[in-house]
């Protein structure tokens, strides 16, 4: 089968898909790709022979370059005689389906990766994104999900082809990526990033938005320093708050617990040298930053948002706080911090849950959802509960 990936930025291939991509190929399919080429794509797709188109999505719905790439991706389509597109990212979703929404015999699968319009979400997220995935849902031949609340919402829309809603357990985490440190590597690792032992380190990686709200962390950090003054909070990420967010550490005086580390690509070593990991979040789909910490073994603290809470059961592998607690925070960092019984509890718990979010588990999903898709896909006969 002829299959079209589509997203609005390359970086969400990189990032998130080339597993998938490659697990067709090696099935017999011949995958491509189309999107906003902002990073180049992965060379190891490249070297399995995708062929990668560059469409001038933009993030904006209003963007008038969104209308050339809807006639790109028409006449992309009927030349290359494409009999799946699976779509993902709501506005390179969006246009495509309206551009195929005639075409015959092409069947559209869509990954909502955590969509607009959320329980607390601005109005004018519902007034734009809701009505735009309600259109496109009866050009859709199914639709995945990846959170409870994201499940919920999908099964309202109007798809053209019934029972066509699936949950899956995330884009997949490589499991063999991450591991619990012994407290001797812990403490090789802290000498070389030259942390002390005796330094309670809390992370998060996450890019420096208002979203992802690393402000709350900082507050509560404050409130803490006096009686903990060996707290560190690392903070991995850029973004357009970095400057704000420097002159806060400097005004309530953090220099020494809070740090700002900047875009890290060795996520899998700083969680090692860490406590806790923490998250802030406003909204989410499914976090991989949560799942990474899950994978490495630490207590989890986070903001009561969706996604956050479909990976997170209070108290058994650590606290969800509500999202403008910034005392319930505080309170939770001293639980954890003060009971070497609860930091184990969590983690051992993390250890076990994070094997639903494994890249295997989640192939296997997958390959449920293709079944009926594609006629020529020979499939693992596994059972899979969804």
């Amino acid at each position: 089968m002829k299959i079209l990936y589509v997203t609005t930025i390359s970086n969400t291939i990189n990032a998130f898909l080339v597993p998938h991509i490659k697990m067709l190929i090696e099935q017999g399919h011949e995958v491509d790709i189309a999107c906003n080429i902002n990073k180049d794509i992965d060379s190891e797709l490249l070297d399995f022979g995708c062929k990668v188109y560059n469409v001038p999505f933009h993030r904006s719905p209003f963007q008038k370059g969104n209308l050339i790439a809807m006639s790109m991706i028409n006449k992309l389509v009927a030349l290359g005689k494409y009999e799946m597109i699976h779509l993902h990212t709501p506005i390179a979703s969006f246009f495509t389906r309206l551009a195929c929404r005639k075409k015959k015999n092409l069947k559209i699968l869509y990954t909502a990766h955590g969509f607009h319009f959320y329980k607390g979400a601005p109005i004018k997220n519902w007034i734009i994104y809701y009505p735009i995935e309600l259109l496109a849902s009866k050009w859709t031949d199914g639709i995945i999900v990846i959170n409870d609340e994201d499940c919920l919402a999908a099964k309202k829309l109007r798809l053209r082809r019934k029972n066509a809603v699936f949950k899956t357990s995330g884009v997949g985490l490589d499991l063999d990526k991450y591991s619990i440190p012994s407290f001797e590597e812990k403490s090789k690792l802290r000498k070389e990033y030259d942390y002390k032992m005796n330094r309670f380190i809390l992370f998060y990686a996450a890019e420096l938005n208002d979203n992802k709200n690393q402000e709350l962390l900082i507050n509560a950090v404050y409130l803490l320093k006096e009686k903990y003054p060996d707290l560190l909070l690392l903070l991995a990420g850029e973004g357009p708050l970095r400057d704000k967010l420097e002159q806060k550490i400097l005004d309530l005086g953090l220099s020494d617990n809070v740090t700002l580390l900047g875009y890290r690509n060795d996520i899998s070593q700083l969680l090692k040298i860490s406590d806790i990991a923490v998250a802030s979040s406003k909204r989410e789909g499914l976090p991989v930053n949560i799942m990474e910490a899950m994978a490495t073994g630490l207590p989890l603290i986070a903001t009561d948002c969706r996604g956050q809470r479909d990976l997170i059961t209070n108290s058994r592998n650590g606290y969800i706080i509500s999202l403008k607690d910034i005392k319930g925070f505080a309170e939770a960092i001293v639980k954890v911090r003060e009971s070497k019984t609860l930091r184990d509890d969590f983690s051992k718990n993390n250890l076990i849950d994070v094997n639903k979010y494994s890249l295997i588990n989640v192939m296997l999903e997958m390959n449920r959802i293709y079944e009926p898709l594609t006629e020529k896909m020979n499939v693992v006969n596994i059972n899979i509960t969804f």
